[in-house]
């Protein structure tokens, strides 16, 4: 008896932390493991023109780029075996934010590697 109830509560802790949900700088939504921070946010007196191109020129070097949206200036890319999403987009006048979020591959949260690649964007604006 103590072990089918052991067992019953080992199924359950393992699918509250594989169960979950987050979403892209895009909007769309995608599994993941919801805990832990994955998101790095940074303002720049740049157009978000100029900032889309240095985030596309970054991902391109350290890793694949295979998702870019011009419209809503997003982008996807795996750098080694994690998903990194990138979106820029214009707070006020003259004032654009970047937004970098990475999951590793069993979708838990890579905030070491967002952080990287935002200081890399950062240093391409110079």
């Amino acid at each position: 008896m103590k072990l089918n109830f052991l067992g019953l509560v080992a199924v359950g802790v393992l699918l509250a932390f594989n169960t979950g949900c987050t979403s892209t700088p895009e909007g769309r939504r995608v599994a993941a493991v919801p805990f832990g921070k994955d998101t790095i946010e940074s303002r720049y007196e740049r157009p978000v023109e100029s900032i889309f191109a240095a985030a596309k020129e970054v991902l391109r070097f350290n890793g694949t780029l295979y998702g870019e949206n011009t419209i809503s200036h997003t982008l996807e890319a795996k750098v080694d075996t994690r998903t990194v999403w990138v979106g820029v987009d214009e707070v006020e006048p003259k004032i654009s934010r970047v937004i970098v979020k990475a999951r590793k591959k069993n979708k838990t949260a890579d905030v070491d590697l967002a952080a990287e690649i935002d200081k890399q964007i950062a240093l391409r604006l110079r």
